[in-house]
């Protein structure tokens, strides 16, 4: 059995504890305090205003006025953007949590590092899903031979996973994996049920540089029958003007394998079967290795952080747009900015572009790119008050305005949430 009780090593120093606060149906909880002014401290630049999450639960997701979080051994969900928290359910292993999803429904798919979990009734209760394989049977997460790293199989680096597709909602994610916790496969899931059913909608090869130490040819991870590679997955998102899926992977290059893709899938729904294409693989020192992709209008926009090494300086780096016919094609891309550092995550909307550094390779602490007119203009903001954090896992904004983002030490170790409200 796969052993989840260790807790994941990552702190945030609004940790849910006995003595933090919530506040639940305008009641305080026992030994709970109420919010402080600290708690409201807003901060502000010249486009927007900023705020860490008030103490409470780890806010992870959020979706128009609802937002789910987590501490405590419990799991909560907020129906007024966390201001107060009525809805609560035991759950004893919420430290473990790295990936959560509000359905346009309102049910709520989350995930400890090898296992997924859905509420349907505002977490009353919730049951375990078990993943579908390609083939239709049971995706079971190996047996991890160092029962305290079994991997992260769901957690994402992107923080938009659901779409209307032809009608239907649809959610699509990609985990991104083998940085902490263990060696595990490099899947895209997808979901066309509100989370009831989830299914592997492509699977990564086998990588000789991911797997379990000490690991032999029986229990190697990844698809025997894929010869594409990568450490993990980057970003995937879709565009409703081609009816497809885009999806780009990293990181590095090992000896003449690539692990910097892109991949464009289609759908069908008739046959619940996906048709996927390898439209780019390319050296890390390239704006292909990217991530927060994002379609407006029928264009296609991302930001690189290249870092690789090819012997052609300076990196290719910086926030693009382009037709996706012309991808492939790198003299038919506008390059919007160039924020000079690596960069793997953005948002648009309501023409808001909001990024941000990769902070173990900048100069900035917590650095914000932001453009308000969709890259006509740019602004860049050090928030240096958090120290040294790479923001991550950009939400659409909460019904009050509000853009919901991870704080992460170094790249991908659990922080604090960060609230962004254009001006």
């Amino acid at each position: 059995m796969n052993n989840e009780t260790a807790p994941l090593p990552t702190m945030h120093r609004r940790r849910f504890l006995g003595t933090a606060s919530a506040v639940a149906g305008g009641l305080l909880l026992p030994g709970i305090r109420p919010l402080s002014a600290e708690d409201a401290k807003i901060g502000s630049t010249d486009h927007f205003w900023y705020r860490l999450a008030p103490a409470g639960p780890y806010i992870d997701s959020q979706r128009d006025h609802k937002a789910f979080g987590f501490g405590d051994a419990k799991i909560f969900l907020s129906e007024d953007n966390g201001l107060t928290w009525p809805h609560s359910s035991p759950f004893p292993n919420a430290e473990n949590i790295t990936f959560s999803c509000i359905q346009k429904n309102g049910n709520i798919l989350f995930a400890t590092r090898t296992k997924l979990y859905l509420s349907t009734d505002q977490l009353k209760t919730h049951k375990q899903i078990i993943v579908k394989d390609t083939d239709g049977s049971d995706y079971i997460p190996h047996s991890p031979l160092n029962p305290g790293r079994p991997g992260w199989y769901f957690h994402s680096l992107d923080g938009v996973h659901t779409w209307d597709v032809n009608g239907s909602e649809m959610m699509v994610w990609g985990n991104y994996c083998n940085v902490l916790g263990g060696a595990v496969p490099a899947n895209i899931y997808y979901s066309t049920d509100q989370g009831q059913t989830v299914k592997i909608a492509y699977s990564f090869g086998v990588s000789p540089q991911f797997q379990q130490p000490g690991s032999s040819d029986a229990n190697l991870l990844g698809n025997p029958d894929n010869s594409v590679v990568c450490r993990h997955i980057h970003s995937v998102v879709y565009n409703p003007a081609e009816n497809a899926f885009y999806a780009c992977t990293g990181d590095h290059d090992r000896g003449s394998v690539h692990e910097c893709h892109w991949l464009r899938g289609t759908y069908d729904a008739k046959q619940d079967a996906w048709d996927w294409d390898v439209l780019v693989s390319v050296n890390s020192n390239s704006r292909y290795k990217s991530g927060g992709i994002n379609f407006v209008d029928g264009q296609l926009y991302w930001a690189a952080d290249a870092n690789g090494n090819n012997g052609t300086l300076p990196h290719d780096r910086g926030i693009f747009r382009c037709d996706p016919a012309d991808l492939a094609n790198p003299k038919k891309h506008t390059m919007l900015f160039n924020p000079e550092y690596e960069s793997a995550n953005m948002i648009i909307e309501d023409d808001v572009i909001l990024s941000a550094h990769y902070a173990p390779a900048s100069p900035y602490n917590t650095g914000i790119i932001y453009s308000p007119d969709m890259g006509k203009t740019w602004a860049q903001y050090d928030l240096k008050e958090f120290g040294k954090r790479s923001p991550v896992r950009f939400h659409k904004k909460n019904s009050d305005g509000w853009f919901r983002v991870d704080l992460r030490k170094g790249w991908i170790e659990r922080g604090e949430v960060l609230f962004i409200k254009p001006k």
